[in-house]
C-alpha cells in the first residue's frame, strides 16, 4: 500500500472476498429477495426481478434444446435492451460462456466472432440478424452457425404506448418490426417469442468461480481481436467491488446507456445492479433528451458514462426542464473529463465526476477515484484488491514516484489470458514478488498522493469518445478495397470526440483518379463498425518506410500532431 491509503474511503476494506458462486446465482438471489422489485425499465415498460428470472430460465431451457452445454460459447450481438440482459443470464444459467459482440460490427468483422470462439449458436435482434447470418454463410460449412435466435424490439415494448419521451422520432425507423427474418445456409433461425414460449427442463448449475463465464474480445497492435478469458470470479469481484465503491444499495437506480456488450457497461452497470438487486433503466442508444427524461422520471441515482455524454446532456436546450437531483453518483472513463465541465457539474448540481480506468482484461476498473476525494483528469487510485505499479517497459523494474512508465496491475479481477493465444498471454504477464502482473500497455505516473495519471500510450491505439480503435485492425479491413494498395491509420484531433480516425491511403495505379476520398469513407461505412470508419482520408504517393520495409506510422502521426496543434 502506498500514499493513496490516506485517501482510501474509510468505510471500505482494501480488499474483498467475493462469493465463489456462478454469476447466475446473483440474479437468482435478487429474485428471491426482491421478486416484485423493478429490475428493468425499457421504453416505458418494466420487468420485476421475478419476471426477469422467469424469462431467463425459459430462454436457458430453449438453448439446451439447441445443444448448448457447459463451456460452449454463445454469441450475443445486441444493443442495450431487456433481451440482452435476459440472454446474458440465460447463457450463464446453463454454465455456457457469453461472447459479447459490438452491434456496430459488420459482416467481415463478425466472421471472426463466430470462428474464433467456435460458436454454433448466436442471439441477436432483427436489425442485426442479416449481417450476422451473412457472416456465417460466408464461412466454410463446418464453421458456420447452426442456430440463430432473433428478437424484435417490439417483442418487449409497444411503440405506440412508449411515447416520444422514450422513443424519439429518429428511433422509429430503426425499431420497426422486420417482417422477414434471414435464413442460415446450414442452420435454423428461431424467433425470440418461440424460444420463450414454454418452460423447459434445466440442468443444475455447476459453474464455480474458476469456470469460464465471459469471452469479450479486445483488439491490439497486430492481428485480429483476441478473446479475454474471464471466469465467474473476476467478474464477480468487480461487480461486488463496484457496488461498494459507489455506495450501492438495492435502492440504486442505474441509467444503463453505456453499451453492455462492452466490459464497463456489462460489469460496472449490469452485473453490479443485478448483484445489488437494483433497477436498470435501459437505453439502446444515446439521446440526451431521452436520458434527461429517464433520469427525471425514474429518479436515477447512479450514472456510469463517457464524458461526451455529460457534455451533450448539459448542452441540451431542455436541460433546465430535467430534474437531476436524484443523482448521487456520476462517473466513468474512456476519456478524460474536461475540467470546465467537471466544475459545472459541481457548481450547478453538486456532483463530483468520478473518473476511473480499466481494460477489457481487467473486468473494467483497475483504478478509480475515491468518490469523496476525486482528482480531475486522473485515473484514480488502485481499485479494491489491486496492486498497481509503474515499471520501466523494457526492464520491468519499478520506477520511483513521479517517473513515467508502463502501468501494470495484479488482482483477482484480472483475466486468465487470451483465448487460443498462449503467445499473447505470455507476453502480457510477468511475475514479481510472487504475484502475476498484467501489462496494460499504457504509460503513466504516480503523484505524491498515490494517484495514477496517464502520460502516453505504449500501444498504438486511437481513443474516439471512449471507443478504442486499433489501427492494425482498420488497416486490415481497408486492404479488402480493390483500389487500396496501402493504408496507414493514425489519430487526428477532434474537438468533440477527443480523437478521430484518419487514413493515409496509397491507391493502386489502375484506380488513381477514379476513386475519391469520400468513396473510401463510404466503403468503410459499409464494411466496418462506424466508430472505426476514418473521418478523414488523405491520398499519398507512398508511405514512409524503414530500412526493413515497415511503414513508419509514427512519422505520419507526429506530422499530423504538428499540423493540428
Amino acid at each position: 500500500m502506498t500514499a493513496h491509503a490516506a485517501f482510501w474511503p474509510k468505510r471500505l476494506p482494501f480488499a474483498i472476498s467475493p462469493p465463489a458462486t456462478s454469476l447466475w446465482v446473483n440474479l437468482e438471489i435478487s429474485a428471491k429477495r426482491y421478486p416484485d422489485k423493478l429490475a428493468l425499465v425499457f421504453m416505458g415498460r418494466t420487468w420485476t426481478y421475478a419476471a426477469l428470472l422467469h424469462e431467463a430460465e425459459k430462454l436457458a431451457g430453449y438453448l439446451v434444446t439447441l445443444g448448448v452445454r457447459k463451456g460452449d460459447r454463445v454469441v450475443l450481438d445486441m444493443q442495450n435492451c431487456p433481451q440482452l440482459v435476459i440472454a446474458h443470464f440465460a447463457i450463464l444459467r446453463i454454465d455456457a460462456v457469453v461472447v459479447p459482440v459490438n452491434p456496430m460490427n459488420r459482416m467481415e468483422e463478425l466472421k471472426h466472432y463466430i470462428t474464433d470462439p467456435d460458436a454454433k449458436v448466436a442471439i441477436t435482434t432483427a436489425d442485426l440478424a442479416p449481417e450476422l447470418a451473412a457472416a456465417s454463410d460466408a464461412l466454410p460449412t463446418e464453421q458456420q452457425l447452426r442456430h440463430l435466435v432473433v428478437s424484435q424490439f417490439t417483442d418487449v415494448f409497444d411503440p405506440v404506448a412508449a411515447g416520444p419521451e422514450n422513443l424519439p422520432p429518429h428511433w422509429h425507423d430503426w425499431l420497426v418490426p422486420v417482417r422477414a427474418l434471414p435464413t442460415l445456409a446450414h442452420g435454423q433461425v428461431h424467433a425470440w417469442t418461440q424460444a420463450l414460449s414454454q418452460a423447459l427442463p434445466l440442468p443444475a448449475v455447476t459453474a464455480t468461480a474458476s469456470d469460464l463465464a465471459i469471452l469479450p474480445y479486445t483488439s491490439g497492435t497486430t492481428g485480429l481481436p483476441k478473446g479475454c478469458m474471464h471466469p465467474h470470479g473476476s467478474i464477480m469481484h468487480n461487480a461486488m467491488a463496484s457496488s461498494l465503491w459507489g455506495n450501492g444499495t438495492p435502492e440504486n437506480v442505474a441509467l444503463a446507456v453505456v453499451p453492455m456488450f462492452h466490459i464497463t457497461g456489462m460489469v460496472s452497470v449490469m452485473h453490479t445492479s443485478i448483484f445489488l438487486g437494483a433497477t436498470l433503466v435501459l437505453m439502446p442508444r444515446w439521446d440526451r433528451d431521452v436520458a434527461g427524461h429517464q433520469i427525471s422520471k425514474w429518479k436515477v441515482t447512479h450514472w456510469t458514462n463517457i464524458p461526451t455524454m455529460v457534455i451533450d446532456l448539459l448542452g441540451s436546450a431542455q436541460i433546465e426542464k430535467f430534474d437531476l437531483s436524484s443523482l448521487t453518483y456520476i462517473g466513468g472513463g474512456g476519456a478524460a473529463m474536461p475540467e470546465a465541465v467537471a466544475q459545472r457539474l459541481m457548481d450547478q448540481f453538486g456532483l463530483r465526476f468520478v473518473e476511473g480506468y480499466g481494460l477489457t482484461e481487467t473486468a473494467a476498473p483497475s483504478h478509480s477515484n475515491p468518490p469523496d476525494a476525486p482528482k480531475k483528469q486522473c485515473l484514480g487510485i488502485p481499485f479494491m484488491s489491486v496492486d498497481a505499479r509503474v515499471v520501466d517497459p523494457d526492464t520491468l523494474q519499478e520506477l520511483p514516484q513521479g517517473e513515467s512508465g508502463e502501468i501494470v496491475m495484479s488482482g483477482p479481477q484480472i483475466f486468465n489470458g487470451y483465448w487460443k493465444r498462449p503467445d499473447a498471454t505470455a507476453a502480457a504477464f510477468f511475475e514479481r514478488d510472487g504475484k502475476r502482473f498484467f501489462r496494460s500497455g499504457d504509460l503513466g505516473r504516480i503523484d505524491e498522493d498515490g494517484y495514477f495519471f496517464m502520460t502516453d500510450r505504449l500501444k498504438r491505439m486511437i481513443n474516439a469518445s471512449g471507443f478504442k480503435v486499433w489501427p492494425a485492425e482498420v488497416e486490415a479491413l481497408m486492404f479488402h478495397h480493390p483500389a487500396i494498395q496501402e493504408a496507414c491509420i493514425i489519430a487526428t484531433r477532434d474537438a468533440y470526440r477527443g480523437e478521430s480516425v484518419k487514413a493515409v491511403v496509397v491507391l493502386r495505379a489502375s484506380h488513381k483518379g477514379q476513386v475519391s476520398e469520400q468513396d473510401i469513407i463510404e466503403w468503410c461505412r459499409e464494411h466496418m463498425a462506424v466508430y472505426k470508419v476514418p473521418r478523414i482520408v488523405s491520398f499519398a504517393e507512398a508511405l514512409p518506410k524503414s530500412g526493413s520495409g515497415k511503414v513508419m506510422w509514427r512519422a505520419l502521426q507526429e506530422a499530423e500532431q504538428a499540423a493540428t496543434s
